[in-house]
């Protein structure tokens, strides 16, 4: 059902008090004005600047109110008979008014016999406690591909704008936009177009560029280019195929054949095993946006804006799917309970419903490092498609990140012992290997600029004390969580070398 509709439902069923949701008063204004046309609706606004005007053709003098609670009265004494809907404007900002609050209350009960409704249009979905029984929450959805391309018609109608587009590029360009409010949309659009007097190809660029700073302002979510590949990743065999095996699960096709959109996948395991660095490679692999959930900048001081804010950001990640949905160490971002009065409870509340219901394409990939935080809820099945450990990586493994780590360097790998290398750094983590290589570069640099060697890179690993030491029980406690079946190894499925890896492990990291 079209917004418009479900609006038009409403009003037929006598719900007397609405609040729609959205920082678009303009646009809500217009299919507001839409809907109260096609059904004979009459239809005024209010605010605190002009009072009541028409939004709809009248036929009589309008009231006068210069104050909320005498607009109030004003639409309490018009002729109840007449189907008429006031639209009330920012009036969220006297919320904190309780002869408004009682006013708002008493006009909410007394107009379920008669044709009048209410409709407040505010951003924000704080209510009064002693409203929310009475009141109606709507979100207004962002404009889809459809209404984009009007606004990009309607600006391409302007004298003087040359189009070059392709009938492919120009759809490119509004799916790229996709995720903006029209305000925003407009903008970009004319900026496109202002910047060199045409619209081509080229400017889809610039449409995604700034896109990824719209969704910065948003505060919650960082937009990540396509950066990394499945050759930047070295290992994680069974997870590179789980996911090459997905590589066209969201399209019409798999949709045809049958086969449920993925939901997602939970990264858990030992810290440097190059989670977040496999969170970057699956929006690449897949061509799919990356979006960066800070859950940390979801939380507000004021009440209720925390779930206010995460409820934006799933929903912007919905607008924008299919996508990538990265939240990073996860146990500390939803960590619940505590003293924050239940802030934390409700917001890791909001996400996990939203994880379990959501039917946008969004693929939720979760990294964690200690998962004796995690609650359990959050693992469970429905949640996740499939639960990774990431473990130490093997010795081939270890020979692929060396590799992986030289060609990012500019240095061949072939020209370094990398058998000898893989040998030497038993019980090293990914990072810890890529800082060995650094830190033999830094042998060669200060030593006449020279070129470094496989001498430098194993000094370099002799001077390390790996995490497999250091944080040793707490290495050992995360590998018997895989042992006991929790998860599927990312590396691989072979039992008996996990086994001898967790042996080695105890006996120490060889020198």
């Amino acid at each position: 059902m079209s917004f418009e509709k479900e609006l038009d439902t409403y009003l037929r069923a006598r719900f007397t008090l609405i609040v729609l949701v959205t920082h678009e008063e303009e646009r809500s204004i217009q299919m507001i004005t839409r809907m109260c046309e096609e059904s004979h609706r009459t239809c005024m606004s209010w605010d605190i600047a002009d009072g009541f005007q028409w939004i709809t053709a009248g036929n009589s003098s309008l009231p006068s109110a210069k104050d909320p609670l005498a607009a109030l009265e004003q639409i309490d004494k018009m002729d109840g008979n007449a189907a008429t809907l006031f639209v009330l404007k920012d009036f969220h900002d006297f919320w904190n008014n309780a002869q408004v609050r009682r006013k708002l209350r008493s006009l909410s009960q007394s107009m379920k016999f008669t044709k009048k409704s209410i409709l407040i249009i505010t951003p924000s979905t704080r209510v009064p406690d002693e409203l929310k029984d009475e009141v109606v929450l709507e979100d207004v959805p962002l404009p889809d591909s459809n209404e984009l391309q009007e606004v990009l018609g309607h600006l391409t109608e302007v004298s003087g704008v040359r189009i070059n587009l392709t009938p492919l590029g120009k759809e490119k360009l509004v799916k790229a936009a996709v995720g903006l409010t029209t305000s925003q949309a407009q903008r970009v659009f004319a900026k496109a177009i202002v910047r060199n007097g045409t619209l081509d190809d080229t400017d889809i660029d610039l449409v995604t560029d700034e896109k990824k700073q719209i969704i910065r302002e948003s505060q919650a979510l960082e937009f990540f280019p396509f950066t990394e590949s499945m050759d930047n990743v070295g290992g994680l065999k069974v997870l590179k195929d789980w996911l090459r095996l997905r590589d066209s699960a969201f399209s019409d096709r798999a949709r045809d054949y049958g086969l449920p959109m993925p939901k997602g996948i939970a990264l858990l395991g030992i810290p440097g095993t190059g989670k977040s660095l496999t969170a970057k490679m699956i929006g690449g692999l897949w061509r799919m946006p990356l979006l960066r959930l800070d859950v940390g900048a979801l939380f507000g001081s004021l009440v209720g804006e925390s779930e206010e804010r995460t409820r934006r950001a799933l929903h912007l990640a919905e607008t924008i799917a299919p996508c990538v949905l990265w939240i990073d160490e996860m146990e500390k971002a939803l960590a619940h309970g505590g003293l924050d009065s239940g802030t934390s409870t409700r917001v890791f509340g909001t996400v996990l419903t939203w994880m379990q219901e959501k039917k946008a394409p969004v693929f939720v990939v979760a990294t964690a490092n200690d998962i004796s935080s995690l609650p359990p809820e959050l693992l469970r099945k429905g949640r996740f498609d499939e639960i990774f450990f990431l473990d130490l990586p093997t010795i081939e493994e270890r020979h692929d990140i060396f590799a992986v780590h030289l060609r990012k360097r500019r240095r061949l790998p072939q020209d370094f012992d990398l058998n000898a290398l893989a040998a030497a750094s038993e019980g090293y983590v990914g990072a810890e290997i890529e800082q060995a290589i650094i830190d033999g570069m830094y042998f060669g640099f200060n030593d006449n600029e020279r070129e470094f060697t496989t001498q430098d890179i194993l000094k370099a690993l002799a001077q390390q004390v790996p995490l497999s030491v250091s944080q040793r029980e707490a290495i050992t406690y995360l590998r018997e969580w895989l042992r006991e079946g929790r998860a599927q190894s990312a590396s691989f499925q072979e039992v008996r070398e996990a086994e001898d890896q967790f042996v080695r492990l105890e006996i120490g990291p060889r020198k």
